[in-house]
């Protein structure tokens, strides 16, 4: 902890007051309710003193140590474009992905950084050699994106889609494994799995169903877009073969970045999404050659990093579950409430969906900023009719305080 503070103690917002008063509370080693601590965090943020923003779950916003270097970078690159991007910008590319397998548990030779969880799923999905009649195991709960991709290679080359009919929310992880393996034939080549359902906060039990996957050669692929540093594991932990994620979520890191793990073995097997000069190369860059980019957005990943170690992992991880728990409390007395949230705290983590018997998802949400300026997201899926709540490290008590009396106010007046 001592090194990361030293790191950005350079940084501008930690030479000021309250940069400087973070770091030292940090010091006492804050818990989980520590308000004062968390307050600091806010002040860290830039975030609207009048929108109270629960839909971090679509894409989280950055802390000003992470946006002071994305203009720091940018007005960079623009002195001379492609000196200071390609030759000097593009050479910080080696150290960040080190960083980053460092949070994910793995080998920076196993680490490509790229836009966002869709670019590194498809580059996946893709780019596996699969022929038809080959069959891939998914769910109705995934990604829209990634489901997309599938189908469309199922139109393209043949594969057969096969769905696990999940039926969420789940308390139980051998339910959900059991739908999963009750798929799998001889016929099978891939699982498909979302760590942590974007629609409703349900973490799947992926490493008991990759477990079984594996033994029978069927490769794992992990959307980890929300469970990528909001829970705490390591990528060994989930026994997956890939995973793709998003950065600008849940590691708060500038908007339009990503990374893909792709198992040392399995590298040279999946050609790149976008071509490279040896497509069955071994080495995880040849999934870089994305052209143009923003350099300040890649090379600013590194302060995004350098402040999650500032938080911590698991106090990370338990100040949102705690948050979930507390406004989730508050309210769940009230008439006709579903959760479509699982009870089980191993199964959940900051998201979480409610509902009120009789009450329509979009007039909840349009209730909730109409009367307080509550940003919220309203999902219509499967059997989920509900509010998705997501709040972040930036989130006080005081500020879902707010969001029980709005909920309280709508189920009152009907």
């Amino acid at each position: 902890m001592g090194t990361v503070a030293g790191t950005l103690a350079g940084l501008p917002f930690f030479q000021s007051d309250s940069g400087k008063a973070l770091l030292e509370t940090l010091a006492r080693q804050p818990d989980t309710t520590d308000e004062e601590f968390w307050r600091l965090i806010q002040q860290a943020y830039t975030v609207s003193p009048t929108i109270l923003n629960l839909n971090n779950g679509g894409v989280s916003p950055s802390p000003r140590a992470v946006q002071e270097a994305v203009e720091r970078y940018n007005r960079l690159s623009n002195e001379a474009p492609s000196y200071y991007m390609w030759r000097i910008l593009d050479k910080g590319r080696e150290p960040l992905r080190a960083q980053l397998a460092g949070l994910l548990g793995s080998s920076p030779e196993e680490v490509a950084i790229n836009r966002n969880a869709s670019e590194a799923l498809e580059t996946v999905i893709f780019g596996l050699p699969l022929k038809a009649g080959d069959e891939v195991v998914l769910s109705r709960y995934d990604y829209p994106n990634m489901m997309n991709a599938w189908k469309q290679r199922a139109q393209r080359d043949g594969i057969v889609l096969k769905w696990a009919d999940l039926q969420l929310p789940q308390e139980d992880e051998e339910t959900i494994a059991a739908r999963y393996i009750e798929q799998f034939t001889d016929k099978t080549r891939v699982v498909h799995l979302t760590h942590m359902v974007n629609w409703n906060g349900q973490v799947l039990p992926v490493r008991a169903i990759a477990e079984q996957a594996r033994s029978r050669g069927i490769e794992v692929v992990v959307d980890a877009a929300h469970s990528f540093v909001h829970l705490n594991f390591k990528v060994e932990e989930l026994q997956c073969d890939y995973l793709g994620t998003s950065l600008h979520k849940w590691l708060c890191a500038p908007f339009g970045s990503g990374m893909l793990y792709v198992r040392k073995e399995k590298i040279g097997k999946v050609y790149p999404l976008l071509a490279s000069p040896d497509p069955e190369s071994k080495d995880i860059r040849k999934f870089e050659h994305l052209g143009t980019r923003s350099f300040a957005i890649e090379q600013a990943i590194g302060q995004a990093v350098q402040f999650h170690k500032l938080i911590g992992s698991a106090r990370k991880e338990a100040r949102l579950k705690y948050l979930r728990t507390y406004w989730l409390d508050q309210v769940r007395d009230l008439p006709g409430f579903r959760s479509f949230t699982p009870e089980n705290p191993d199964l959940a983590g900051a998201i979480a969906n409610i509902g009120f018997e009789g009450k329509d998802a979009t007039a909840f949400h349009n209730y909730l900023f109409k009367q307080y300026k509550i940003h919220t997201v309203p999902i219509k899926l499967e059997n989920i009719n509900g509010l998705r709540i997501t709040p972040n490290v930036y989130t006080l008590t005081e500020d879902l305080d707010r969001l029980v009396v709005a909920i309280q106010a709508f189920v009152k007046a009907g």
